[in-house]
């Protein structure tokens, strides 16, 4: 008796399947991904005209010292509370259209008295705040 022998086939991986099922997986994860937008700071960068001439901005300096003791222009202030803070701001600030607040704080200020400055300008609906600073001896290279 003859016993057929059958033809040894390779087996052989289909990889059609294997694509359709990685295919759904990746249009799966195109539809179900959301896309979120990051909140971006909206900053309006100042601009320089050539042809008109340097208008001077309305500045109402604050100063603070090394131990708390605040200054508004050159006259001294003896008080430290936010309120009385908040009402000598919105008297200096009642003459001037849109003014900006420039702190000038002691480098050994105590965080606390920027701080309190900041919240006396908002309260007095004084919005643009800027910090003053020097230049280090070795920066100006």
């Amino acid at each position: 008796m003859k016993f057929r022998r059958g033809f040894a086939e390779d087996p052989e991986i289909n990889l059609i399947p294997l694509i359709d099922v990685l295919l759904v997986v990746l249009i799966f994860l195109a539809v179900s991904t959301t896309y979120s937008r990051f909140a971006q700071l909206q900053i309006e960068l100042p601009s320089a005209d050539p042809n008109s001439a340097a208008s001077k901005m309305q500045e109402i300096h604050v100063a603070i010292s090394a131990d708390g003791r605040f200054a508004i222009g050159h006259t001294v202030i003896p008080v430290t509370d936010m309120a009385a803070l908040t009402d000598l701001l919105r008297n200096a600030a009642a003459k001037l259209t849109d003014p900006v607040i420039v702190i000038n704080a002691d480098a050994q200020a105590p965080h606390q008295s920027v701080i309190t400055v900041m919240e006396a300008a908002r309260n007095a609906g004084l919005s643009r705040l800027s910090f003053a600073t020097q230049r280090h001896a070795n920066a100006g290279r």
